[in-house]
Parts: structure tokens; C-alpha cells; sequence
């Protein structure tokens, strides 16, 4: 067995858990709309045409806020298309994905769908093919109260009161040779800080997120933030960060230590971000939105050139297994000690389109194995993110070199006392046994220990087997003299609930 320790100690705190760090993204891609939140015909759907069950699934997997409508959709998206009386829509070629876009769900429906699940919505404008003017007639139509020519229209089509979202993503992946509409670091830079500067004259409460790189392995990665950032710091409150994992050849090592390349990616962007701001002396900490963030078996992709033209394809509709949970909660993980900057993330995508909750047109919505580690982390991750260092012993990895075979992380609730730990266990062949410090607290009691992992890694949920994969509590553990002492079994990911005894 693994012997690893690790202090956790309530003086040292990260920062507060940011409430949008448990947010998810819709794209008009695949079945991710049409079959996914909404569909109409099926038993389960309300007058809006909303799937209830899949709303029902969204709530109780904690999701806060959603970036909606992509993506690479977004990049040669006409918003008006998608408002209006359903009947008198324009059927458009979305480009992006090669798909027959209907426009019977768009803006409105969306902001029906949002008040439903009760999250924040995050929305995204085209600076592919379109720019300042059309960002702020949308911004106009969502959040001008009336009097101008399209919050009268919104009033038109039936919401008299302004959406009011907050948050606004100028632009999606701009540098990526798929765009529609691809540009440089400075062309795209100018572009969102002029956007930006013109949006924030409508309204100045509102949030920017500028593009930051498709991806670590772009080439112009890093010099890309620095050419945006040079254009738009001043501008901007965000910029974001995109990123999907899967195993490469037989490096299974480096999969499971995803969460390792996802702290080094998050930590060169703040390094860039924080150049800019020293390089224009500005006291600002620009914020980062990690807001395309999962495990996409992307090598499977046929690529979008190759795809025929349809409406609502099946698009990577991955069936995830045990593996897949342990990695994508020891992300979450990553994202968690990683607060004071990443104060939004979005899981890629909500439904269907590489997500945790699957539907089909004939059955009720299930949970992939994980929306498990991503709920119980979204209900339990309260108040603020400790600063926790384990003392672990390493694996190789072909890519990485060596990593920690464990991973922990915890947050504590100044209010109650309540501590909840976060812990990975890499290792294919050991269990590891934890011993965690509990610095400064009062006698304390274990309220909850689940596991996922230790056996079957490659089971999955599915249609036929909805509820094959589930959380198991487990009793492997102990406190004495302010010593919590954990079994982690081998790859898994394990949730340890602790409170004060009253």
C-alpha cells in the first residue's frame, strides 16, 4: 500500500468557492438542443417543448451557470434567425458542424430554459462573421429595457422584461483554423476590446470574456493571450481557456493525471496574464473562464469536413466509464485550487454532445458515470478552497514524467466547521492510505466517504444499464487525536465529509 500525508489547515485559504466554477455549456451541435433539452414530441416535455427530466438532471447536477449558443456555432450564428414566432424562422446551413439548423429554439427559448433549471446564463456573441454592431444589437434586444428598436422587439416577441445576462463571451476560439472567421492575436484583440468598448456603453454592469487559445498545443499559444491581451486588458474582465483530455497511446499514466496538465495550462495563462498587466502597469488581476473544460475522445472525431449535412446529428456522444469519473472529478480538483483565478468554468457539454446526462428519444434521461464526481463536488464544495500540499509518492508517465500517484484537495465551511476532502488515487495496483492533519479544529466526526473506482474502470451507464455506475460509501476510514486516516483504493476518486462534534 501507498503511504501518503497532507496538512490541512483552515489559516490557509486559497480564496471563497466561486459559485460559476460548477457551470456547463449548450451548443446548437449534435443533440445537445434538438433531442437534448428540448424535444417537443417527447412524453417528458412541457408546453415549451423543455425536457423535464433533463431539466430535473441539470439542478441536481449542481450546474450554476451555462454558456450558451457555442462554441463554433457561434461564429456564424445570425441571433435574430432564432427570435420571433417559431413558424416564421429561416431554416439556416450552420456551418460550424455541417448541420440544418431549424431555429425553433434560440435566445427566448433559452431564457425560458435558464429560469427552469435556475442557472446564470453566460452568452456568447459572432465575431467570425459579424462584430460591434451586430454584439450590441443583441446586447440591446437582452438587456435594454424598452424605447429602442430592439428591446421593442424582444417586447414584440412576447418578454416585456430584459434578460438582463450579465456575462458575455466576445467571440469563441479565434484562433483555431476550423473557425469561421479566424483572425490573429491583434486582429481578433482590437476586435473584442472595440466590441467591448461599445457593449459596455448599453450596459457597463456587464462581465467580457476575451478568446484565449483554443488549446495548450496551438502554436501560437501564449503569444496568443499576450497579442489579445496587449489589445483588450483594459477592456476585458476574463479570458478564457479551452481544454479536453484523453488517453494518448498506451501512456495511461498521463490520463490519469490530467489534472497535473490542467494545473500547468491554468498557471502559464496567469503567467501571461499577469505579464500584460505588468507590461501596461495596470493593478488589475484579470480573471480566467475556463469555459470549455472534459474528456473528449476526440481521436474517434471524423472531423467536422467529413460530416453530411443534417439536422441534429449524433456527434461524439461518448459513453464514459469508472476511468473517466476518477479523471474528470481529480479536474475539478484542479479547478478548485485554482480559485483565487479560474472563477468560472464550464463543463463541455451539458447534454448528449460528450456530457453527463444522455437521452434518447424513446426513454427517460440517465446519468453518465461522470455526472457523479461533478454533482457531488458541485453540493458539497462550500465556502472556502484550502491550501493543501500532499506528500505522495510518484508514477511515471511517458508524457508527463514523473506525478504524484495521489492528489487532495479541500474546502471548509467557515460557518459550520464542515470540512470536505477531495482525493485521488492514480496508482493501477495500490491502494493508498491517507493521513490527513486537521490543524486548528475541534473534535471532529466523519458525516460521508464515497468512492468511485477501485473495480470494474471501464463499466459505464447506458441506456440498457442507466444505473450500472453509481457512488459506493465506503467505511475505510478513522479519526484519532485530529489524524483523519483514508484507504484509497486503486484509481479512484474519493469524497470525505467531516464536521464538528457538537
Amino acid at each position: 500500500m501507498l503511504t501518503c500525508s497532507a496538512t490541512i489547515d483552515p489559516a490557509f485559504v486559497i480564496a471563497p468557492v466561486p459559485p460559476r466554477l460548477f457551470g456547463s455549456f449548450v451548443e446548437h451541435m449534435g443533440r445537445c438542443v434538438y433531442g437534448g433539452i428540448y424535444d417537443p414530441g417527447h412524453p417528458e416535455a412541457d408546453v415549451d417543448g423543455l425536457r423535464l427530466d433533463v431539466v430535473k438532471l441539470t439542478r441536481e447536477l449542481g450546474v450554476t451557470a451555462v454558456r450558451y449558443p457555442g462554441g463554433n456555432f457561434v461564429s456564424g450564428y445570425r441571433w435574430e434567425d432564432g427570435v420571433g414566432p417559431q413558424e416564421d424562422r429561416h431554416v439556416a446551413l450552420d456551418l460550424a458542424w455541417r448541420s440544418i439548423e431549424p431555429n425553433t429554439f434560440g435566445l427566448n427559448e433559452f431564457m425560458t430554459w435558464a429560469r427552469q433549471t435556475e442557472i446564470e446564463p453566460i452568452m456568447a456573441v459572432n465575431l467570425g462573421t459579424r462584430g460591434v454592431e451586430d454584439a450590441c444589437n443583441l446586447l440591446e434586444y437582452s438587456n435594454f429595457v424598452s424605447g429602442t428598436r430592439y428591446s421593442d422587439l424582444r417586447i414584440a416577441h412576447g418578454v416585456r422584461e430584459p434578460h438582463n445576462i450579465k456575462t458575455w463571451c466576445l467571440g469563441n476560439e479565434m484562433d483555431g483554423p476550423w473557425q469561421i472567421g479566424q483572425k490573429t492575436g491583434t486582429e481578433y484583440g482590437r476586435l473584442a476590446a472595440e466590441a467591448g468598448k461599445a457593449m459596455r456603453r448599453i450596459d457597463p454592469s456587464i462581465e467580457l470574456v476575451a478568446c484565449g487559445s483554443s488549446n495548450e498545443r496551438m502554436p501560437t499559444f501564449g503569444a496568443w493571450e499576450a497579442d489579445v491581451l496587449d489589445e483588450a486588458y483594459d477592456v476585458v474582465d476574463f479570458i478564457s481557456l479551452h481544454a479536453y483530455f484523453e488517453q494518448h497511446g498506451e501512456d495511461r499514466v498521463g490520463f490519469l493525471a490530467a489534472a497535473h496538465t490542467m494545473d500547468a495550462f491554468i498557471d502559464g495563462v496567469i503567467a501571461t496574464c499577469d505579464h500584460i498587466a505588468a507590461k501596461k502597469r495596470s493593478r488589475r488581476k484579470l480573471q480566467l473562464s475556463f469555459d470549455e473544460w472534459n474528456l473528449w475522445y476526440e481521436s474517434r472525431f471524423v472531423g467536422q469536413d467529413n460530416l453530411d449535412w443534417a439536422q441534429a446529428p449524433r456527434l461524439i456522444e461518448d459513453e464514459y466509464t469508472v476511468e473517466d469519473a476518477v479523471v474528470l472529478g481529480n479536474l475539478l480538483m484542479s479547478l478548485l485550487r485554482h480559485s483565487d483565478r479560474v472563477t468560472v468554468a464550464c463543463l463541455a457539454q451539458l447534454v448528449n454532445v460528450i456530457a453527463p446526462i444522455r437521452t434518447e428519444p424513446d426513454t427517460g434521461a440517465w446519468r453518465q458515470t461522470i455526472f457523479y464526481p461533478f454533482a457531488l463536488t458541485a453540493r458539497h464544495a462550500r465556502g472556502e478552497v484550502l491550501r493543501v500540499e500532499p506528500n505522495s509518492p510518484t508514477l511515471h508517465s511517458e508524457t508527463l514524467g514523473d506525478v504524484p500517484a495521489v492528489d487532495v484537495t479541500a474546502t471548509r465551511d467557515p460557518e459550520t466547521g464542515q470540512v470536505t476532502v477531495f482525493a485521488v488515487n492514480r496508482d493501477e495496483g495500490q491502494s493508498a492510505d491517507l493521513q490527513l492533519r486537521l490543524v486548528g479544529e475541534d473534535s471532529h466526526e466523519i458525516v460521508e466517504h464515497v468512492v468511485l473506482g477501485g473495480e470494474d474502470l471501464l463499466a459505464t451507464n447506458s441506456k440498457a444499464t442507466p444505473n450500472r455506475v453509481a457512488p459506493r460509501t465506503s467505511s475505510r476510514h478513522g479519526i484519532d487525536a485530529g489524524t483523519l486516516s483514508v484507504e484509497l483504493p486503486p484509481v479512484s476518486w474519493s469524497m470525505i465529509r467531516t464536521a464538528p462534534v457538537r
